[in-house]
């Protein structure tokens, strides 16, 4: 949600990183919170291809126009939670096996890689799959901490992390942490369908600001 906030008052080669690092620094607050629920056999096949992604996903950003992916990714985030919220019983996905899983970590480790947005892919696969919400942070979490940690780095070797990125990170950093806080404390209270619900709508709002900052 924040990559479309950001977009409107900063530039893309400032914003992806930012994002990156912001959320590194919510992850590692919160991974003593959902250890228990990292299932590793679950895990790795997102990992290590969503890890051998990130490269890739860098390399395209010099050929990748911005726009069309904002706007492509922003109605497929909308597409996907008003039809999971309108679906009375979601359909459960069993088949692929690891080959499945690792396909949606490699789609997130490029994503990531173009524009730390590593997350929507594996997310909508991980509800597909109908895994209770602890395991699914217990994928998501350490998923997106370590590809976008591998972006930030990218980013650095690229020289992005210049005079304006740490203007804006120590700005932005102190907040990200409040915030963090926050969803920790509320994470304990939610249920697995309230858990959904609000995914789902956070889902839907990410696309509306990709959206938004992909037509401007």
């Amino acid at each position: 949600m924040a990559l479309g906030f950001w977009l409107q008052a900063m530039s893309p080669a400032t914003a992806a990183p930012l994002v990156a690092l912001c959320s590194i620094v919510g992850h590692l607050q919160g991974l003593r919170a959902i250890w228990s629920g990292v299932r590793w056999h679950r895990l790795w096949p997102f990992l290590a291809a969503g890890l051998l992604g990130v490269p890739l996903g860098t390399a395209l950003l010099e050929h990748v126009r911005t726009q069309p992916l904002k706007l492509g990714v922003g109605v497929l985030l909308i597409v996907y939670s008003a039809w999971r919220g309108l679906v009375r019983r979601p359909p459960i996905v069993t088949g692929g096996g690891r080959a499945a899983d690792a396909a949606a970590g490699f789609v997130g480790g490029v994503m990531g890689g173009m524009a730390s947005l590593s997350g929507p892919a594996p997310i909508i696969w991980v509800q597909l799959r109908g895994w209770p919400k602890d395991e699914q942070r217990g994928v998501m979490q350490p998923f997106n901490m370590a590809v976008l940690a591998t972006a930030l780095l990218a980013a650095a070797v690229a020289g992005l992390l210049d005079r304006t990125f740490w203007i804006w990170a120590a700005m932005s950093v102190p907040i990200s942490v409040i915030g963090s806080r926050l969803g920790l404390m509320l994470y304990g209270k939610a249920n697995d369908a309230v858990f959904r619900q609000l995914v789902l709508i956070l889902l839907g709002l990410s696309g509306v600001t990709l959206i938004v900052s992909g037509l401007r």
